[in-house]
């Protein structure tokens, strides 16, 4: 059993009526809670110095190995407040073996799974005034991250690492909420290669994208659509950062295959899912050209975006050089949203969780 995250509090919390304030409003990554944890390792003791203390600033030397080579994964999950007042995680141990994944991908030690656990656990316990009282769909989002701590300059991977996990209370991540969402196909930027950390969440992944998010943006779109190539020959992949979904005519529900994209826990859990609703899951190759036909010709009738801090977002539309196509009638589909209401449901204790899903904190 790994050791606890033993906790130090901190002797400066955010006042009560101004923490009350940002719960009352609160904005995805804009406001953090009081402590985070935090763990060390070096090739000699492994990991160790675990610890939750007062959140504060990390003091970096310019040499710092993570700022030179991006060698840097993180995490995201959420903390949600049940109706009774308990505080549960939503299948955090799928975060955890993703973790490991995407550690071992950049050459980064990676974290045990209990570790990881502790950590996140320790933390919301730490904060628990912080996981909002839902009206809606606010939580407690958390970040586990590491990366390369070790002053050096070279090509290897960093023989000290930090690992740590901060929290911010959270609302949908798109203002527009369950309204729907339009893409726009990028034909300059690809997101990943066979080969590559398309299946890793890092940081360099994220700050490639921003600027295909940009292009999208100019185009008066809310997220980019990737392909597999800077041409329309190729196959979907995702949606900006979120697993993209197709429901047809046929009752299938079909998403890309894994390989260059990542492996998504909603993207998970909504394959799982999808048979209480009469659809077939189906993880395969989607061609552009099968997808633009599909919009037209109507055996495509709903398409959706998945992702934690997302959940599953509806896609009206998309968008490319010279064209325009509309999802179904333009509004948000019926299976997608019966599919989120469920997901939420067991995400907030308002539904019986028959696959085990979640984990009990406090």
């Amino acid at each position: 059993m790994s050791p606890a995250f033993p906790l130090v509090r901190t002797t400066s919390p955010v006042p009560e009526a101004e923490r009350a304030a940002i719960l009352a409003a609160p904005e995805f990554g804009r406001h953090f809670t009081d402590h985070m944890a935090q763990a060390l390792w070096t090739p000699e003791a492994g990991w160790h110095d675990r610890s939750v203390g007062p959140l504060k600033p990390f003091s970096l030397h310019p040499g710092t190995a993570a700022l030179h080579y991006a060698q840097e994964v993180f995490e995201g999950l959420k903390a949600y407040r049940h109706a009774d007042g308990s505080v549960w995680l939503f299948r955090p141990e799928r975060n955890a073996r993703r973790f490991a994944r995407s550690a071992a991908r950049m050459g980064l030690p990676p974290l045990p799974e209990e570790d990881f656990l502790a950590s996140v656990e320790a933390l919301v316990r730490a904060d628990e005034p912080w996981v909002p009282v839902t009206a809606g769909e606010e939580s407690l989002y958390l970040r586990p991250f590491m990366f390369a701590a070790e002053t050096f300059l070279g090509v290897r991977p960093a023989e000290r690492v930090a690992y740590s996990v901060i929290a911010c209370p959270t609302r949908p991540y798109f203002s527009a909420g369950t309204g729907g969402v339009a893409l726009w196909v990028s034909t300059t930027y690809t997101r990943a290669g066979r080969g590559g950390t398309g299946a890793t969440k890092c940081g360099g992944n994220y700050g490639a994208s921003l600027a295909a998010q940009a292009e999208a943006l100019q185009h008066g779109c809310d997220q980019v659509l990737y392909l597999d190539s800077t041409d329309e020959e190729g196959c979907i992949e995702e949606s900006g950062a979120m697993n993209l979904f197709l429901v047809t005519a046929a009752g299938e529900l079909v998403t890309p295959a894994l390989g260059t994209i990542l492996e998504g826990v909603t993207r998970d859990t909504a394959l799982t899912l999808a048979p209480d609703f009469g659809l077939a899951p189906v993880e395969r190759p989607v061609t552009f050209k099968e997808f633009r036909a599909g919009l037209a010709d109507g055996t495509i009738t709903e398409v959706f975006a998945a992702g934690t801090a997302a959940v599953l977002t509806p896609v009206l539309g998309i968008k490319g050089e010279g064209y325009a196509l509309t999802v179904g009638d333009g509004t948000p589909g019926r299976l997608t949203t019966a599919l989120r209401e469920r997901m939420l449901d067991l995400q907030y204790g308002r539904a019986e969780d028959t696959h085990g899903w979640l984990r009990r904190v406090l």
